[in-house]
């Protein structure tokens, strides 16, 4: 008999701890003393001392006990309920055990059963098969296994929010939202840290050295992952940083090569967040910078990467040797690969920002193949990779919010992924480094920020009013019209009515100041007798349908049409209805296109 009254040891059942709830339809680790099998008392027909004998109770029940045994209905004073023969909370141990102590004292000893034959002697109980041990020993352990998991998962959670690294940007953002979402991945060249070393300028604490802006379609049917040229001038707003404890702002910089707004100066990946705001004009989430070793670890969690070169690649700079064709690489492989480009291309860094896109692409289809996600020792190797690879912010700084993330965008379909590199002219001042092509970037990035796809061209979006085609346009002469800034650059409203006045003969246009409300997109207001004048300065600057709003009574002879410059104006004459086609020239390469080999 053990401490808890459960009988003896080698009687236990590990089994028996599990029991059948009808309730749930799930087997339940049962720990209280009541559940276990019930002692029994040796000998035949004679109570154990200090108890009593009785009449049997219902099913081979305990009946009501003697002197000094307490008192109950079931038996013990501790209470235990009757089993009754069927009970389905029981496993077959436990009703095999019970069948088999019905006639033994101390169930029905010294009385009779239900019909009166007489009790015998407990036959032994018999050794149950090795096919049964097993059962009842896989069920316990399947049960265990259940119970344990949770702790382990726990666990791992623990462990990977451990691994993950965070900056404090200044800038916080919900790790899910509904509208689109603006991730910047930042590759850094630092030479500090665990497998970071041996590849020239020793110490550097580094630079932008890679960086992408994935665009995120707020329906999440497709993704623009645009590569800034780490080469390029731009300009380096101020930047607050925060360190040990104390927030400084570092300032900007005019006319500087854009991967020195991360590292140099003390600079932050928010300064690099910055920056690309400010270039871009898009507004970003969050960021995700990794180092080399990222990219070799990652590379070895996937099991490799499969990349392709036109021709041999010997590269005694990065010591990346390839043959003509596809080729796996992974570890330091692969990181020469996406580090080379001295023998591919113009060997410039544009060439390198394509075997960058080509192996990004290739890691993408390859983490979302079948024998990656499939195969739980990858996944674990790929997490744990991941989390240790990955400095984020810390609207993503955790194992949580990074899988809640993760699935958001896992919605996007591999095909619908874009790849695309900032349009860019080489600087006349330095042949090292080049400058914006604003003819092509303005588009582009205003295309980016009405929430285009780069893989769609076949979007038509109608520009001027919903009926502009039976509506004939108004002279110019005729078009009377107030212009206010709501959103625009400061001197916005006077530098359109002089370009309307000026360049398009609209005298009847004038200036109306500053509006009393900020707008995110330009907005025109007209009455229906004034819709041949609005179909004329739709046409004029370019308004989507959706800038046109249409009043419900008609406008005096000489009241002017509203229109309110807002955020997404650039410009007098500048189109602000964005394209739906990809700029002529600009390069862009589908991240699910198996046969792009490095040139």
């Amino acid at each position: 008999m053990d401490a808890q009254g459960r009988g003896r040891a080698d009687d236990f059942d590990p089994a028996d701890q599990w029991v059948f709830d009808p309730n749930t339809g799930n087997y339940e680790l049962r720990l209280d003393p009541a559940d276990a099998p019930a002692p029994r008392p040796a000998g035949r027909g004679t109570p154990a001392p200090g108890r009593g004998s009785g009449a049997a109770g219902p099913e081979g029940g305990r009946g009501p006990r003697g002197p000094g045994s307490g008192t109950g209905q079931n038996g013990s004073g501790r209470g235990r309920p009757p089993r009754q023969n069927g009970d389905t909370r029981e496993l077959p141990a436990q009703r095999d055990r019970r069948a088999g102590s019905r006639s033994a004292s101390g169930g029905g000893g010294g009385g009779t059963s239900g019909g009166g034959t007489p009790p015998s002697r407990r036959k032994p109980k018999p050794k149950k098969s090795a096919k049964k041990k097993a059962l009842y020993w896989t069920s316990g352990a399947l049960g265990f296994v259940l119970v344990a998991g949770c702790g382990g998962a726990f666990y791992l959670y623990q462990q990977l929010n451990g691994n993950i690294s965070k900056v404090d940007v200044g800038k916080e953002n919900p790790a899910v939202k509904d509208g689109p979402v603006n991730i910047l991945i930042i590759g850094t060249d630092a030479r500090s840290g665990k497998g970071n070393q041996g590849y020239g300028d020793t110490g550097s604490v580094g630079h932008a050295d890679t960086t992408i802006l994935m665009h995120v379609s707020k329906d999440r049917s497709n993704a623009t992952a645009l590569s800034i040229p780490r080469d390029m001038i731009t300009d380096i707003p101020d930047c607050p940083t925060k360190k040990n404890g104390t927030t400084k702002t570092i300032p900007g910089q005019r006319n500087v090569r854009f991967n020195t707004s991360l590292g140099q100066e003390d600079r932050d990946p928010g300064c690099t967040w910055r920056t690309v705001e400010k270039m871009t004009g898009l507004s970003i989430d969050h960021f995700m910078m990794a180092d080399f070793n990222a990219v070799k670890e990652l590379s070895e969690a996937v099991d490799g990467v499969e990349v392709c070169a036109a021709k041999p690649i010997n590269d005694p700079k990065s010591h990346l040797h390839l043959p003509a064709g596809k080729s796996v690489v992974k570890g330091e492989q692969a990181l020469a690969f996406v580090r080379t480009r001295h023998s591919v291309g113009t060997g410039s860094d544009l060439s390198r920002i394509k075997l960058q896109q080509q192996f990004i692409g290739s890691m993408i289809r390859k983490m979302k193949s079948g024998d990656t996600l499939t195969s739980v020792p990858k996944l674990y190797d790929l997490a744990q990779a991941a989390t240790k690879a990955l400095t984020v912010d810390t609207g993503i700084g955790s194992a949580g919010k990074l899988v809640d993330l993760a699935k958001d965008l896992s919605r996007v379909d591999i095909k619908n992924i874009t790849f695309a590199t900032v349009p860019v002219l080489d600087n006349p001042k330095d042949r090292a480094t080049v400058v914006l092509d604003e003819a092509k970037a303005a588009p582009l990035f205003q295309m980016i920020r009405a929430d285009h796809s780069l893989s769609k061209t076949d979007e038509k979006k109608g520009k001027g009013t919903s009926d502009d085609k039976q509506v004939p346009k108004a002279p110019a002469d005729k078009v009377r019209v107030d212009v206010s800034n709501g959103g625009g650059p400061i001197g916005a409203a006077q530098e359109t009515v002089d370009w309307l006045q000026n360049s398009k003969a609209a005298k009847l246009s004038t200036n109306a100041g500053n509006a009393p409300t900020k707008l995110a997109a330009t907005r025109l207001e007209y009455a229906p007798n004034q819709a041949d004048q609005a179909a004329t300065l739709a046409a004029w600057m370019g308004l989507p349908k959706s800038a046109l709003k249409k009043t419900t009574a008609d406008a005096g002879p000489k009241v002017p049409m509203k229109l309110i410059l807002g955020k997404d104006f650039q410009g007098a004459g500048k189109s602000i209805e964005a394209p739906t086609k990809t700029p002529d020239g600009v390069q862009n390469v589908n991240a699910d296109d198996k046969n792009v080999c490095a040139k």
